[in-house]
């Protein structure tokens, strides 16, 4: 199975199913000499593990990171930075229905066509779980990054949508509730829907707006490897991801190239930053600000059609513990995946650049 690595100075590779023994990666070309936060790691874990709250998935996992390889007394020694995260509390009995079968909308039915064979305990390896590993990498990956601010939080769920732009809210606030939104009277809005939903045993999409803030002009390496084309293929990496807009991102196919050109002042800055902080693939020194959709969880606690593995149509329910909707958890996994494509191009930069 490929397609298990993400980067290339700065890179992941990930392994372990949803309701196997464990989780984790491998991460290479972390610098040396490193004093690594692990209190910071754990934070950062502590935001993604389920069962934090009432609006999320009740399975239990402590996801407490066993580090392997890579560290002497608390340092990066440069080589590379083993990590396991035991899966404790696994329930593969919740999964036994649908061995035989394919929920509409997993990735059940092309898993089994492709490689002959799946897990089908929790989707295996095609569970969301595997983000944990990618929010360790996150972790370390920030701690790598210089003075560079990476503040992500759920900006709409359903059709409820917070009404400011980013810097009108005060981003010190999305840690304040259950469901990550800064704007704290459209967050209470946003928990009690997603209640709702969860009590029809339905599930409901949303919208993760991402802020990158103090990131230094050069970053991106046109013309394949553009920093948003690879902001664009992380976010598009995470489960239920079905959107990635940069900058003015749509709306900017609207206007007039008289409204949308982001004017320079005489430092370098521009007056506006439609472009998102990135102008031919590389950054420009402003805010980079992107937004990630996601669709609803496909497991439903009520009764659906499902297809078997003897090509007939029946009517299934959904069992098991599962996110009504996944944004709030996956605000940390937003951020972990732009640490690691900063991390990369920063690292390909000092490679590039003496000066930088």
């Amino acid at each position: 199975m490929a397609g298990n690595s993400y980067g290339t100075l700065f890179k992941l590779t990930t392994f372990g199913e949803s309701h196997g023994e464990a989780m984790g990666g491998i991460i290479e070309g972390c610098p040396s000499g490193i004093t690594l936060d692990f209190n910071a790691i754990h934070t950062e874990m502590q935001r993604r593990k389920p069962g934090q709250s009432s609006i999320v998935t009740q399975r239990k996992e402590e996801d407490e990171v066993q580090f392997l390889s890579g560290l002497f007394e608390g340092k990066t020694t440069g080589t590379p930075i083993g990590f396991m995260i035991p899966n404790t509390n696994q329930k593969s009995d919740d999964y036994s229905h649908i061995k035989d079968s394919y929920r509409p909308s997993h990735a059940d039915y092309v898993y089994e066509k492709k490689y002959g064979i799946r897990d089908y305990r929790g989707g295996g390896r095609s569970s969301a779980r595997e983000t944990a590993c990618r929010v360790v990498a996150g972790a370390i990956a920030k701690q790598v990054l210089p003075n560079i601010k990476i503040n992500a939080f759920v900006s709409s769920v359903g059709e409820i949508f917070i009404e400011k732009p980013y810097q009108d809210l005060d981003l010190s606030l999305t840690e304040s509730n259950a469901v990550r939104c800064p704007d704290l009277a459209t967050a209470e809005k946003m928990e009690n829907y997603i209640k709702e939903i969860r009590k029809e045993g339905d599930t409901v999409g949303g919208t993760i707006t991402c802020v990158l803030q103090n990131v230094p002009i050069g970053l991106g390496e046109p013309v394949f490897d553009k920093l948003h084309a690879e902001l664009g293929k992380a976010m598009l990496s995470i489960n239920a991801v079905k959107g990635f807009e940069f900058g003015s991102g749509f709306c900017g196919a609207r206007m007039k190239g008289s409204e949308h050109n982001d004017l320079y002042n005489e430092d370098g800055t521009t007056k506006t930053n439609l472009s998102g902080g990135i102008q031919g693939g590389i950054s420009n020194g402003m805010d980079i600000y992107f937004r990630v959709a996601f669709k609803p969880v496909a497991t439903l606690i009520q009764k659906q059609e499902v297809l078997t593995n003897e090509s007939k149509l029946i009517e299934q329910q959904g069992k098991g513990r599962h996110d009504p909707c996944v944004v709030p958890r996956a605000v940390p996994i937003v951020e972990a995946m732009a640490a690691l494509v900063l991390a990369d191009f920063y690292l390909i930069n000092k490679t590039n650049n003496s000066n930088f």
